[in-house]
């Protein structure tokens, strides 16, 4: 055993190996990356205000915000970069998000402008995409009541995996894809919203499925305050006039505010509506469904991704 091994544990020295092959990948990065994932809960904790040092450490999250974006634009002549774009998520209906999770071979697509609309964090690569953790929800955790059970936030792949569960042992537990999948249907049965995350500092690419609730989620409350944080799934809801009663279960449910009584039936505010698909679930009458939106972006559907890059040369 060398003297690096006393120190490093496994799991953080492939999480560096892989920041050190990441081309404009720097030293910053690497250690903002670090803080983030080892004390992820003090990390949102304090960037959401929910911690009694915010307001002494306001200064230093102001420090880090700039040295993650400062310098870093899309391309030669392109707007400087905003903190959004360095953190933020896509939503995506519960059969996409099921999907995510029952992936069985590695995944390696390095850009998906088309399909996550921000200037950096938008990889998906995956290695063992099998090693997956449940991890307590920091945002929930930062809430005095927050919605219950907590361990409904799932990191995927490596070194992601691992790395979390070595640093936050009394927070985590490793999980089959199965038991993965049963989160989501939980989650999604009592109206949240599934969320692929990506962050700049996490090796610039796609980390963890979080499962948000309006009233505890950072990035949904973010977003409703004017920070796009959120990436429409690409769908918006769509009402059938004829069998909607305007009863208003669907608005009830809605974690984003879309939909609202009408005279007759429900209106959808499409410029609210991230396509999540709870209030199809929610509707008791059936009334409601999803339909692509162009000018809402693409949808993460991964498998489609997989083959279309699988095919190219």
């Amino acid at each position: 055993m060398g003297i690096k091994s006393l120190f490093i544990k496994p799991s953080t020295a492939a999480f560096f190996k892989a920041g050190r092959e990441k081309e404009g990948y720097s030293l910053f990065d690497m250690l903002h990356g670090y803080v983030y994932g080892r004390w992820t809960h003090l990390y949102i904790a304090i960037g959401t205000g929910r911690h009694p040092w915010a307001r002494k450490l306001a200064p230093l999250a102001s420090w880090v915000e700039k040295q993650t974006t400062r310098g870093k634009i899309h391309e030669p002549g392109a707007e400087s970069i905003s903190m959004a774009d360095t953190y933020h998520g896509k939503t995506m209906p519960l059969a996409e998000a099921r999907k995510m999770v029952m992936i069985n071979e590695e995944v390696n697509i390095p850009d998906l402008e088309q399909v996550i609309p921000y200037k950096r964090a938008r990889s998906i690569i995956m290695k063992n995409p099998d090693h997956i953790v449940a991890l307590n929800c920091p945002c929930r955790s930062a809430r005095e009541n927050p919605c219950l059970p907590l361990d409904v936030c799932l990191v995927v792949g490596e070194p992601f995996a691992s790395f979390v569960v070595d640093h936050n042992p009394d927070k985590t537990r490793w999980i089959t894809r199965q038991e993965a999948v049963a989160i989501i249907d939980a989650e999604d049965a009592r109206g949240h919203v599934h969320h692929a995350f990506f962050k700049d500092a996490m090796l610039g690419r796609f980390y963890a499925i979080c499962n948000c609730c309006s009233c505890c989620c950072g990035a949904i409350h973010a977003h409703q305050n004017g920070t796009p944080m959120l990436a429409s799934s690409g769908y918006v809801a769509q009402v059938d006039e004829d069998i909607c009663t305007a009863c208003g279960t669907c608005a009830d449910n809605c974690q984003f505010g879309a939909l609202a009584t009408g005279d007759l039936f429900m209106q959808v505010d499409f410029s609210k509506c991230m396509g999540c698909g709870v209030c199809v679930d929610k509707c008791p009458q059936e009334a409601i469904s999803l339909r692509r939106e162009e000018s809402k972006g693409q949808p993460l559907e991964i498998f489609a991704l997989m083959d279309k890059a699988a095919s190219l040369p």
